[in-house]
């Protein structure tokens, strides 16, 4: 933060300063007003958040309540069985726990932070210098972003195949690395940087590479934070699909998955409240990074040209 503050301030020494702050407009709405727009985002917001609600008040279900019809949100008898077994058949399933947890963690945490330094150093230049084909480029990112991720499903598997990474995490992580989700929401944070500070430090002496370190990185924070709660969310609850095979590989996501479905204890329906808790574990995580991080993703979504 020092480095910042001191190219910036020879930034201000070299140039007049100007104030990039957006003229805030008071806002007209009466009283009334106010409470009404106030009471419709909070119905909107408990309609979102309702499945989620559900989803928990289940889990806490007893086996007799979870096929009552018609279902009620409360529970009459909470109980935490449907947790205890959960832990119960995880500790005994063929694959160690740990080991699936130490899969999971391993792809979120190189996937993670090698997509984030990845897509800094492509969204660098593409903000912040022309050269022939980067308009291409730029529009080449947004169409990107129009496709779902099942229409490269065959063309990531032959390429992961000739790579020979199938059956490995690096199946899952590599295909990652090529997300452009958080290229974009760099790049139009990074464009939003005035080029006379970069210009100051390169007048003090500061080479591209740290000028974008220390700089850049540290200005379009909000940015970096929201793509690495996307590409968290994204490689946590990544079950591996087509790309692995032997179960020692496999992550935590799949085991969830197979015990959800049935599988790993093959009783079916009698396990449905293991299943309700089963998915509020795989939600909390995303869900406890989220809220630690939201006010960067607000500020990146403002700013961003994106709607959340």
């Amino acid at each position: 933060m020092e480095t910042i503050k001191r190219y910036y301030h020879n930034y201000l020494k070299r140039k007049k300063a100007k104030d990039f702050t957006p003229n805030v407009k008071k806002s007209r709405r009466s009283f009334w007003g106010n409470v009404i727009l106030g009471l419709f985002l909070l119905a909107m917001g408990f309609t979102f958040f309702f499945p989620v609600i559900y989803m928990v008040s289940n889990s806490f279900k007893p086996m007799n309540e979870l096929f009552r019809f018609p279902p009620k949100l409360i529970v009459n008898k909470p109980t935490t069985n449907n947790y205890q077994d959960f832990v119960n058949i995880l500790a005994n399933t063929v694959v160690p726990v740990t080991r699936s947890l130490f899969n999971s963690l391993f792809v979120v945490v190189i996937g993670s932070v090698g997509h984030i330094v990845l897509a800094s150093l492509c969204a660098y230049p593409l903000a912040k210098y022309k050269f022939p084909g980067s308009a291409f480029l730029n529009q080449l990112i947004v169409y990107s972003l129009m496709f779902n991720a099942s229409v490269t499903a065959i063309h990531n598997f032959l390429t992961i195949s000739k790579l020979g990474m199938l059956d490995t995490q690096w199946s899952i992580i590599i295909p990652g690395f090529a997300s452009t989700l958080g290229l974009y929401l760099m790049k139009n944070f990074m464009e939003q940087i005035p080029d006379s500070l970069m210009e100051a430090a390169q007048i003090d002496g500061a080479g591209y590479v740290r000028i974008h370190f220390t700089i850049v990185m540290p200005v379009v924070k909000p940015a970096l934070v929201t793509a690495f709660i996307m590409v968290f969310q994204a490689f946590w609850t990544n079950t591996g699909g087509s790309f692995i095979y032997t179960e020692a590989q496999k992550g935590f996501a799949y085991v969830v998955s197979q015990l959800a479905a049935g599988k790993v204890t093959g009783v079916g329906a009698s396990y449905a409240g293991i299943s309700s808790a089963s998915s509020v574990v795989m939600f909390a995580v995303p869900l406890v990074v989220f809220l630690i991080m939201q006010n960067n993703v607000v500020s990146t979504m403002a700013t961003s040209g994106m709607k959340e």
